[in-house]
């Protein structure tokens, strides 16, 4: 099925058909969740971690750290390994109801009493709690949203920040243009993309970094830390 990334050519309802139909046979697991890639998960936050911790830690911070979403949460892998250690809760979003019932399991330790929620829907349905969240985490899944629903998620999630709160979106990025990746409906997006829809949500980058160590063949993985321009 001819796909396109402009939202003038894109079949919608495909689009988000063949989405879900992609991840609900994808395996429970981190290697699932990450493609086949569940090696470079410790890399991954161990780089999202020192990205994060000068706003919440530390002489200049500024961000509380009280409650955060987990979007596109998948089995819970952020919120086990990089939330859950720094916030005292968490909640997790997650389209996929199998991967948010083996979440469930992955985090009953000692910390499954501070996550509080699992929103089952996706991110073009979602709407937060407002004036809720000090961080809201968004992880591989913005390339599963149309652009007018990208923007209007982030315009819903920067209702849902508490004072100073942050949304961080960590995202992989095309060389040039943007690209529909039909095999899971995706549309990765170019750099000049992000920042176009990051400023029609009248959001800013306060801070943006590139995932280091991850293989070369891949794609660029990018984190930006936004914030309301107002």
């Amino acid at each position: 099925r001819d796909l396109m990334a402009d939202d003038d050519k894109l079949d919608k309802k495909a689009f988000y058909h063949d989405a879900q139909s992609y991840w609900e046979n994808v395996p429970s697991t981190v290697e699932g969740v990450m493609g086949g890639f569940g090696r470079l998960s410790h890399q991954d936050i161990k780089c999202s971690k020192g990205f994060l911790l000068p706003f919440i830690q530390g002489p200049g911070a500024t961000v509380k750290t009280n409650r955060a979403l987990d979007c596109g949460a998948g089995i819970g892998r952020v919120s086990k390994l990089l939330l859950l250690p720094l916030f005292s809760e968490v909640d997790l979003e997650e389209q996929n109801p199998a991967f948010l019932e083996k979440a469930r399991v992955y985090l009953k330790t000692e910390t499954a009493s501070r996550v509080r929620n699992y929103y089952v829907v996706g991110l073009q349905d979602f709407t937060p709690p407002e004036a809720w969240y000090d961080v809201i985490w968004v992880q591989w899944v913005m390339a599963h949203l149309t652009d007018e629903d990208f923007v209007s998620f982030l315009r819903r999630a920067t209702a849902a920040l508490a004072p100073n709160g942050l949304i961080v979106v960590k995202e992989n990025i095309a060389k040039d243009e943007d690209i529909f990746e039909g095999d899971d409906s995706s549309i990765t997006r170019c750099m000049q993309s992000y920042h176009r829809l990051f400023s029609m949500a009248e959001l800013r980058i306060v801070k943006q970094e590139n995932q280091t160590k991850f293989p070369q063949e891949m794609y660029q993985i990018t984190m930006f830390a936004l914030q309301p321009m107002k």
